[in-house]
């Protein structure tokens, strides 16, 4: 059954703009089924191709999907390539259906260390959807939240150094620019599945007025459903940014 805005929104605040998930639950789905880990991340890639699917249907202009954190290089190193292997054929069977919809792709976290030939693969991939004018499709690879406003706060300081920058010239705004989320929409929505409830180190600057949703669904059984349920909860919220 086709999934429609108008039953997502909710008739109250407006539907988000852009909404951020933290995918949680691989293993655990695969372990209720006495399946080997990677079974769960092979589901998982099914859910981002259905999730990121009902997003474009459901109108949202920015899907931002936490695919590997810098903190997941300590998982046992079959993991890891598992992961790296099932990324690769996710760019290589979605890219052409992403460029005919009209998506832009974008990569915020050190993915550029990653393998040479993925890298390589990724920015063909940006470079294919660069003129897109549709909405946007980011995956954060290798990101840590912590590093990226480290790094942000190391520019701001070497440009005040180098006499480039006043110091009290710096504001939100400034400092909002230098991060890797430069130029998107401000995040309106953040999603956690699994039943977890922390932000393992995902977006700390930019979730500061984002609402946050935690779900008990695993994220391989996630879905264009649950993602309008999603929706319909945060029309429901009354949103004051500090003010009454």
């Amino acid at each position: 059954m086709a999934v429609k805005l108008a039953s997502a929104s909710g008739g109250g605040t407006p539907p988000p703009r852009h909404v951020a998930i933290i995918m949680d639950g691989n293993g655990r789905w695969a372990k209720k089924r006495l399946l080997p880990r990677v079974a769960g991340h092979r589901q998982g890639v099914e859910a981002v191709r259905r999730v990121a699917r009902a997003a474009r249907t459901l109108g949202i202009e920015v899907l931002t999907l936490y695919a590997f954190s810098s903190e997941n290089w300590r998982r046992p190193e079959e993991e890891v390539g598992a992961l790296m292997g099932l990324l690769r054929q996710f760019l290589e069977r979605e890219l052409d259906e992403i460029v005919a919809d009209g998506v832009k792709l974008r990569v915020i976290g050190d993915w550029r260390q990653l393998s040479p030939d993925l890298v390589a693969m990724i920015d063909a991939a940006i470079a294919r959807t660069a003129v897109n004018s549709g909405p946007t499709l980011v995956l954060a690879l290798n990101y840590g939240a912590q590093a990226e406003l480290l790094a942000a706060a190391r520019r701001l300081a070497e440009q005040a150094r180098d006499g480039t920058l006043d110091p009290n010239a710096i504001d939100e705004a400034r400092f909002e620019s230098e991060l890797e989320t430069a130029g998107l929409p401000p995040l309106d929505l953040m999603i956690r599945t699994s039943g977890e409830q922390r932000l393992s180190n995902f977006l700390l600057w930019q979730a500061a007025y984002a609402e946050l949703l935690f779900v008990d669904t695993l994220w391989p059984d996630f879905d264009e459903h649950t993602l309008a349920d999603a929706l319909a909860q945060f029309g429901r919220r009354q949103r004051r940014f500090g003010g009454l």
